[in-house]
C-alpha cells in the first residue's frame, strides 16, 4: 500500500517537538499494566530484563516480590539484584528499595515492581513512583508494574465496582507519561484458575479473594478499564508521533476543562471523573475552589481543600483558589478567561434553600452561553462527622452569636422598660433595631439574624398589648410587628455583609501594605545579604513562623544557611532543600518528598535560574495554610527571588566592568609597547646600521646628527620604561615619597631647566613669586612631575613653547603649566588621568604613552595634592595643568622636622 505522500507545507508540531526535547538526557519508562494480581506482570518483565542481559545490557534488579511464586524466583537467578536498605517502621526494620544505591550503581536498566507501593516516612519520598522519577531524571531506564486498580483516576470506580477501597494510588500523569505501556492480560477464567492453583495466595488466602474481589465480574470489569486505557494511551502515542512528523489527519480541536470543587470529601469524586472526562478527550483541565468574601473556614475544611486540590495536581490539573461572591457568573468569567470548553460541576444536595434559588448548575446552564456544562451525581452520602452540641456550637461559632444575640436583645428590653418609667414612647421598635445592628456590626450575619428573631418575640412579649403574652391585640399591631421582622433581617442582613465585605477590605490591605513595605526594602536592599536578611525578617513578623533562607556555593553547589548564618540543618532538612534547589518542586511538610518534616522547603526562581532556596517552617503544622497566606508567601519569595537575582546582576556587572577595565588597559599597553617601543627602536637600528654600513662616505656632520637621533632616541627609551615602573611603584604602594621640606622655586627651575635642555628650540617662560613657602614632599618627584608636564606642553604647542606660573593661593603653593596647543575636548579633562589613555586633544593626535599624566597625579596625591587639567571650555585657547599643594609652615629651630 503506497504511503500517504507528506504535504510540503506541513510543518511539525512545535509542542510535540518540545515534549521530544523535554525527554532528552531522561531514562526510558515501560510500564507492565494488568487487571489484577497474578495476571503475569512481574514475570513478563523479569523475562525481557533476562533476555536484554543475555544481549549485553547493563540489567539491575532494583527490587522484585516473587510473593512465594517459584517460577518467579527462579528468573532472578543470574541477574544483578541490589540490596536492600533496613528502615525502620514503628519499631519494626523494614527491606526497603535503596534509591540512593540505585542512583551511585546507574545501571542502563532499573527493574523495580510495584509501582503504587508506599514508602515508609524514613525514605525520601513516601511514593514508590516518585522514586521511580528521580531514577528517570537521573537518565536510566525503569521498568515497572501496575495494576489497574492503582491509578488515581480508576480508584473510585473500582471501589464502587469491587467494594474495595483501593489505599495505594499512582498518578494518571505517570501512566500518561510512559515511554511504553505493556498490556498483560489473561480471562477471568484463567486468573480464576491460577489462585485456586495457589500460583497467587496461599489457599486461605485465595478463598477468600474468590468470595470478595476475584469475582468474575468483577476481574471482568477490571479487565475492560485495563483494555480501555492502554487503548487510550496508544492513541496519544499514535497522535503524539503524527504531530511530530507533521502527518495529515483529522486532528479535534484541543478541549479544555473547568471543574468547580466545594470542600468536603466529596469533591475528590468530582476531581477523579474530570480527569477521566479530561483523559477521554485528550484535553488539559484546571480545578478552581471558590470561596466568598469574608468567609474564614474552619481549619479541618481548609485541609480538605487543598487535599483534594493537591489530588487534582497529581491528576495533571492546573489548579487555582479564587474569591468570589457570585460564583456561578464569576465561574463563567474565568471559564471564557481561561479559554475552557466544557465547565465540570458537582449535584446539588436537596436542601430546602433549592426551593428558593436556583443552584449552581443552574444558573450556569442558563448563563453559560456556548460552554458546555457536565453535571456529576455525587457519589454517597454526605461524608458523616461525629455530632454533638457542644463540638457543633464550637465549630460554627453559633454559641457566641446566641450569647451576642441574647445579650443585646435583654439589654434594648432593659433599656426600653427604663425608659417607659420617664416617658411615654408610642413605639420602640428603634430600640431593637439598634440591638440587631450592634450585633450585625459585631458579630456578623447570622447574630443579627438571631437577634431580629429574638426581637421580634421580645417586642411582642414586654411592649405590644396585651402584654406579657404572645398574643396581639390590634391587627395594625400584628402588620407592624411583621414588618419590624422583616426590616430587622434585612437591616441586619446588610450591616453583616457590611461588616464581612470591611474585614475583607481590611485585611487585604493590610497585606497590601506589608507586601508594599517588603517590596520597598527590597528595592532598597544592594546586597544579596541585605536582601535575604530583609526576606527571612519579613517571613517571621507576616506568618510568625521561622523562615530560614539557603543559597548554593560556588564551588560545589551544596547549600549553606544564609540567614541566619549560624542555622545548622540535620541530613533530613538538609536533603530537602538540596531536592528543591535541584528538582525546582517543594519539599519537606505538606510535600510529596520528605513530608515527615516540620519544614517546607521551596525554591527562589528567577526567570534565569534557580537561586536559592527558602525554609518554611508554620507556626501551627498540624493545619495547611490559608489560600490568603499561600498567596502572600508565595508573593514574597518571587520578590525575593527577583531582588536576590538583582543583587548578584549587580555584583556580575561589577565584575564584567573590572574585566573590561583590565582588557582595555591591557590592549592600551600592548598598542603603547608596540608604538612607543617599535618606533624609537627602528630610528636606532636605522642610524646604527648607516654608521656600520655608509660611516667612511658620510661627512662629520651627518655621522653627529645620527649618534644625536639614536641620544634622543634612546632616552625616549628611557623615559618609556621610567613610566611604566613608576605607574607599577604607584599602583603597588612601592612608591615610596619623601616628606622633606621642598622649596617650589628650586623644583621649578630644575625642571624647566630639563625642558630647555631637552626641547632647545621650544621656548619656556619662567613666572615665579618672590618668597614661596615651603611644602612638605619630595623634590626630585616634584620635578619629575612637572617636567612631565612641560613634556606634553612641548608636544602639542610646538615652536610657541609653555609657560609655567607658581604662586601662593590662599593655602597652597598653585604651579601652572600652560601651552598654547589644540587644547583637549572638555569631556576628556578628567578621563587624560586615567592610564594608557592618548585621546581628548581637538586635533585627534594620540602622541605619548597615555601614562604621564596619571604618574604625575599619583605622585601629586600622595604629597596630599591636586592636579587638574583646563582648557578650551575654561580658556579660550590652549590647556593648562594646575597643581595645588599645602603650604607647611617652616619650624622656629630653622627647618628641623
Amino acid at each position: 500500500m503506497a504511503r500517504r505522500a507528506r504535504d510540503p507545507e506541513s510543518r511539525p508540531d512545535p509542542d510535540a517537538l518540545l515534549a521530544l526535547t523535554a525527554r532528552e538526557g531522561r531514562g526510558r519508562l515501560k510500564v507492565f499494566l494488568g487487571a489484577a494480581p497474578g495476571v503475569g506482570k512481574t514475570f513478563a518483565m523479569l523475562q525481557g530484563a533476562r533476555r536484554l542481559a543475555q544481549d549485553g545490557v547493563d540489567v539491575v534488579i532494583g527490587l522484585v516480590e516473587t510473593h512465594g511464586r517459584s517460577e518467579t524466583a527462579d528468573l532472578l537467578a543470574g541477574l544483578e539484584i541490589l540490596p536492600r536498605r533496613p528502615v525502620d517502621h514503628h519499631g519494626r526494620a523494614l527491606l526497603e528499595f535503596d534509591l540512593d544505591a540505585a542512583l551511585a550503581r546507574h545501571p542502563a536498566l532499573l527493574v523495580l515492581d510495584e509501582l503504587a507501593h508506599s514508602n515508609p516516612a524514613a525514605c525520601r519520598h513516601p511514593k514508590r513512583w516518585q522514586d521511580v522519577e528521580e531514577l528517570l531524571g537521573a537518565g536510566i531506564d525503569v521498568w515497572t508494574a501496575l495494576n489497574i486498580q492503582h491509578l488515581e483516576s480508576l480508584a473510585d470506580v473500582v471501589a464502587r465496582i469491587t467494594g474495595v477501597t483501593v489505599r495505594e494510588t499512582v498518578p494518571d500523569k505517570v501512566l500518561q507519561q510512559a515511554d511504553d505501556v505493556v498490556l498483560v492480560d489473561i480471562t477471568p477464567d484463567e486468573l480464576i484458575a491460577r489462585l485456586h492453583d495457589g500460583k497467587i495466595y496461599i489457599p486461605e488466602t485465595a478463598r477468600r479473594a474468590t468470595q470478595n474481589f476475584f469475582t468474575p465480574a468483577n476481574l471482568t470489569a477490571l479487565r475492560e478499564l485495563a483494555l480501555r486505557r492502554t487503548a487510550d494511551r496508544v492513541d496519544d502515542q499514535v497522535a503524539d508521533f503524527a504531530r511530530g512528523q507533521a502527518l495529515e489527519g483529522p486532528w479535534g480541536t484541543a478541549e479544555r476543562l473547568l471543574v468547580c470543587i466545594g470542600d468536603d470529601a466529596r469533591a475528590d469524586h468530582l476531581v477523579r471523573y474530570a480527569s477521566r472526562l479530561a483523559i477521554g478527550l485528550n484535553a488539559t483541565w484546571l480545578a478552581v475552589h471558590m470561596i466568598r468574601p469574608g468567609a474564614d473556614g474552619d481549619p479541618a475544611r481548609q485541609t480538605q481543600i487543598m487535599n483534594t486540590l493537591r489530588l487534582a495536581e497529581r491528576l495533571g490539573a492546573e489548579t487555582t483558589q479564587i474569591t468570589a461572591q457570585d460564583f456561578a457568573a464569576d465561574l463563567i468569567r474565568l471559564a471564557r478567561r481561561e479559554n475552557a470548553t466544557q465547565i465540570v460541576v458537582g449535584q446539588a444536595q436537596a436542601s430546602l434553600t433549592r426551593f428558593a434559588r436556583r443552584s449552581l448548575a443552574d444558573r450556569l446552564i442558563r448563563d453559560s452561553g456556548d460552554i458546555a456544562i457536565h453535571v456529576t451525581p455525587t457519589q454517597g452520602p454526605p461524608p458523616r462527622r461525629t455530632w454533638t452540641p457542644a463540638a457543633w456550637l464550637s465549630r460554627t461559632g453559633l454559641a457566641f452569636d446566641a450569647i451576642a444575640a441574647a445579650a443585646s436583645t435583654a439589654l434594648a428590653i432593659a433599656f426600653g422598660h427604663l425608659l417607659g418609667v420617664w416617658l411615654t414612647l408610642p413605639n420602640v421598635s428603634m430600640i431593637f433595631l439598634a440591638a440587631v445592628l450592634f450585633c450585625a456590626l459585631r458579630r456578623g450575619t447570622r447574630a443579627a439574624v438571631l437577634a431580629a428573631m429574638l426581637s421580634f418575640f421580645g417586642y411582642n412579649f414586654f411592649f405590644i398589648e396585651p402584654r406579657h403574652t404572645f398574643t396581639v391585640a390590634a391587627p395594625h399591631e400584628v402588620f407592624a410587628l411583621l414588618v419590624f421582622l422583616v426590616v430587622a433581617i434585612l437591616t441586619g442582613s446588610l450591616a453583616g455583609r457590611v461588616r464581612h465585605q470591611a474585614e475583607t477590605v481590611a485585611r487585604r490591605a493590610s497585606a497590601t501594605q506589608s507586601l508594599y513595605e517588603f517590596t520597598r526594602k527590597m528595592s532598597a536592599a544592594s546586597t544579596a545579604d541585605d536582601v535575604l536578611w530583609a526576606a527571612a525578617a519579613h517571613i517571621n513578623k507576616t506568618f510568625a513562623a521561622r523562615a530560614l533562607l539557603l543559597v548554593p556555593d560556588k564551588d560545589d553547589l551544596q547549600l549553606r544557611a544564609a540567614w541566619p548564618p549560624e542555622e545548622h540543618l540535620d541530613a533530613g532538612n538538609r536533603s530537602a532543600a538540596q531536592w528543591a534547589l535541584t528538582k525546582g518542586e517543594p519539599a519537606g511538610w505538606r510535600t510529596q518528598t520528605l513530608p515527615n518534616l516540620t519544614m517546607q522547603y521551596r525554591p527562589l526562581r528567577s526567570p534565569r535560574a534557580i537561586l536559592g532556596v527558602c525554609g518554611f517552617g508554620p507556626a501551627e503544622s498540624t493545619h495547611e495554610l490559608g489560600s490568603e497566606d499561600e498567596r502572600m508567601l508565595a508573593a514574597i519569595l518571587d520578590q525575593t527571588a527577583i531582588a536576590l537575582d538583582r543583587a548578584l546582576l549587580v555584583d556580575e556587572a561589577i565584575k564584567v566592568a573590572a574585566l573590561q577595565e583590565n582588557e582595555s588597559i591591557r590592549d592600551a599597553l600592548l598598542a603603547s609597547l608596540s608604538h612607543d617601543l617599535r618606533t624609537p627602536l627602528a630610528t636606532i637600528t636605522g642610524a646604527v646600521t648607516s654608521l656600520r654600513e655608509l660611516g667612511a662616505q658620510m661627512s662629520e656632520e651627518q655621522q653627529r646628527e645620527l649618534l644625536q637621533s639614536i641620544e634622543a632616541e634612546s632616552a625616549r627609551l628611557s623615559r618609556f620604561v621610567a613610566n611604566l615602573l613608576d605607574m607599577s611603584r604607584i599602583e603597588s604602594g612601592a612608591l615610596k615619597v619623601r616628606r622633606d621640606w621642598v622649596d617650589v622655586g628650586d623644583a621649578v627651575r630644575g625642571a624647566v631647566e630639563r625642558s630647555r635642555k631637552a626641547f632647545p628650540q621650544n621656548p619656556t617662560n619662567l613666572s615665579i613669586e618672590p618668597g614661596l613657602p615651603f611644602i612638605r614632599g619630595d623634590a626630585s618627584l616634584l620635578e619629575q612631575v612637572l617636567f612631565n608636564l612641560l613634556d606634553n606642553a612641548h608636544k602639542y604647542a610646538g615652536d610657541v613653547g609653555a609657560i609655567v606660573h607658581a604662586r601662593r593661593e590662599d593655602g597652597n603653593v598653585l604651579i601652572s603649566v600652560t601651552d598654547e596647543g589644540p587644547g583637549i575636548r572638555p569631556a576628556d579633562l578628567e578621563r587624560i588621568f586615567e592610564k594608557f589613555y592618548r585621546g581628548g586633544r581637538n586635533d585627534g593626535r594620540r602622541a605619548g604613552t597615555g601614562l604621564g599624566l596619571s604618574i604625575c597625579r599619583g605622585i601629586v596625591n600622595s604629597m596630599g595634592g591636586t592636579i587638574e587639567a583646563q582648557s578650551p571650555a575654561i580658556r579660550r585657547r590652549g590647556t593648562r595643568m594646575v597643581i595645588r599643594i599645602p603650604v607647611a609652615e617652616m619650624p622656629a629651630n630653622g627647618g628641623v622636622a
